[in-house]
């Protein structure tokens, strides 16, 4: 008898479109993480596209050479899949398809796959069910027909498989099911919250993959799933803390996301509840990563989009032991920039500037971890002190 195998990793191309309002750099770097993505849905990045355009092109995304450019290229290597850095128009995924004769797919498809692979709970399951019917909803005319011989693989998880003839009607009738499936399970988290009310509440946050569930572990001494992948952690893990003599309640959260899709902000709102009712906000920076401060920017635009920015926080600087800088020579007068400030330098500058208390470890490496420690006790003590005045016994 025959061993099965696995299926051999889908070949993908990236193609994005860089405008005046993003630099061809920073498109570079969207593309590298897309390619990420690509990977962590079980796919092989093999080559990447950009164009320079004024704007992404109303019918086919890309010029009409540039396409056709794309489109010689996906037919002489064998190309499975072609993804898109945006959300295409249903006009516009079928417009570049016929050119391609291949599937494409956009990025916030791409990321709701992710997600529908990373589901193992019920609860998420429904929630990432929910935001890929409301994504599949306007895209129904002609989407299978030019599919049927590609049966499996990445985008084609979950309601997907049901094809053309999963009407609108259906999916409107599926979405309303899921709809109040959530609405119950919103009511059981939240009598599930409010047993929790006697401890202080702390959510990590971040972009994803940068170390929030390894610092879950090292906190909580649990076993949270964390590894080198996009979206690792789905569903929100919450456990009961004790630093000397005083408990808290931990949460690690999902990691957000450049250009997180709206459907799933949407479908995820009794996770992201979590964040909303939190007393303090640890924020994970992985500070290694070359864009970090964009991505700070984008989890605190997320945090602003869900009505939780204006809560207490602390800045987690982690990975230090990864940051790497170049040394500018003495007779150099360009100005420094990330690529050549010390991470001394990089310390005093966001501790001057930061509204929020900062603090720089090595979630790896456990250096600087007990200093953070003391100092989460400090300020956990506080909170507690402050919200349950009547409970403080403990000092």
């Amino acid at each position: 008898m025959k061993k099965l195998t696995e299926m051999p990793a889908e070949r993908a191309v990236l193609i994005a479109v860089s405008t005046p309002a993003v630099t061809e750099e920073k498109t570079r770097e969207y593309l590298d993480e897309l390619a990420f993505l690509v990977e962590t849905a079980g796919g092989t990045s093999v080559k990447q596209f950009m164009q320079n355009l004024p704007y992404p092109d109303p019918r086919t995304y890309m010029g009409s050479g540039k396409i056709k450019e794309v489109a010689e290229y996906v037919h002489e290597n064998d190309i499975d899949l072609v993804v898109v850095d945006d959300e295409l128009s249903p006009s516009q995924q079928r417009n570049i398809e016929q050119i391609l004769h291949c599937k494409v797919m956009d990025r916030t498809h791409l990321i709701l796959d992710i997600f529908a692979k990373r589901a193992q709970t019920a609860h998420a399951k429904v929630q990432v069910e929910l935001a890929q019917y409301k994504y599949l909803l306007p895209r129904l005319t002609g989407m299978w027909t030019h599919l049927e011989k590609q049966r499996g693989g990445i985008g084609m998880r979950g309601p997907g498989e049901k094809e053309i003839e999963t009407d609108r009607r259906i999916i409107r009738q599926r979405i309303s099911l899921l709809e109040s499936r959530l609405k119950e399970i919103d009511k059981q988290k939240k009598t599930q919250r409010s047993h929790r009310d006697q401890y202080v509440r702390v959510a990590l946050v971040g972009y994803t993959n940068v170390g929030k569930s390894t610092i879950m572990n090292m906190l909580s001494n649990s076993e949270v799933l964390a590894e080198n992948k996009l979206f690792a952690t789905l569903d929100t893990t919450v456990r009961k803390v004790v630093f000397g003599n005083l408990p808290f309640l931990l949460s690690d959260t999902v990691g957000f996301i450049r250009k997180l899709p709206h459907s799933l902000v949407e479908s995820f709102k009794s996770t992201l509840d979590e964040i909303r009712e939190t007393d303090l906000l640890l924020h994970v920076v992985d500070i290694s990563h070359p864009d970090f401060e964009e991505q700070i920017a984008v989890v605190n635009q997320t945090l602003s989009e869900i009505n939780a920015s204006g809560k207490p926080m602390i800045i987690i600087f982690n990975k230090i032991d990864q940051y790497t800088w170049v040394e500018k020579a003495e007779d150099d007068l360009t100005p420094k920039s990330k690529e050549n400030i010390t991470l001394e330098e990089l310390k005093a500058t966001w501790m001057a500037k930061s509204a929020h208390k900062t603090f720089f470890i090595s979630a790896k490496t456990k250096e600087n971890v007990n200093e953070m420690k003391e100092m989460l006790y400090e300020e956990i003590k506080k909170l507690h002190i402050q919200i349950y005045p009547y409970n403080n016994f403990l000092y």
